[in-house]
């Protein structure tokens, strides 16, 4: 099966899973409309209200309290840009609702042949493949052919053993 998702159907993949949800994040810049705002709050020195993570943050403590675990793996520029600084600014109030997040660079992505498109791996079984233009994400492709969910098996595990907790890496 393969198919596009957004909106509603594509957050309902964090509300069904059973045991996982992982990510690989590779993008330097997102441009998501609903996180902006904070965004420019954050650049211009001031406290970014970030209150558009509230719902987000709330799942992730449903699922986690519940055994499901939330991981991702964020990849960093050098130096970073200002977006990946705003992304770490964040990152202590997702791990403290319980996601695990490790960071590694783009070096380290490239060297170990890691994919340029951003996924999902839900359950080991479906891989949601993020799409995404100047304005955010447009859709995610939704596929559970076994050679591919194989091959994004495949990139988490180097991924994730090759990445390094985010808290090693000094933010401003």
């Amino acid at each position: 099966m393969t198919r596009l998702v957004r909106g509603e159907d594509f957050g309902q993949l964090f509300e069904t899973f059973t045991r996982s949800a992982w990510r690989w994040e590779c993008q330097a810049e997102y441009r998501e409309p609903h996180e902006a705002e904070a965004f420019r709050q954050f650049l211009t020195g001031e406290t970014p209200d970030m209150s558009f993570t509230t719902e987000w943050l709330a799942n992730v403590r449903q699922a986690t309290a519940a055994g499901r675990r939330f991981k991702r793996v964020r990849v960093l520029t050098a130096p970073l840009t200002d977006y990946l600084r705003f992304e770490m600014f964040a990152a202590p109030g997702n791990a403290a609702a319980g996601e695990v997040i490790r960071v590694m660079s783009t070096a380290a992505a490239v060297e170990h042949n890691l994919p340029d498109h951003d996924f999902w791996l839900f359950d080991d079984d479906l891989v949601a493949i993020m799409h995404f233009d100047d304005h955010g994400m447009i859709a995610a492709e939704l596929v559970d052919d076994a050679d591919t969910v194989a091959k994004h098996r495949r990139w988490r595990e180097i991924a994730w053993s090759h990445a390094a907790p985010f808290e090693t890496v000094l933010t401003p």
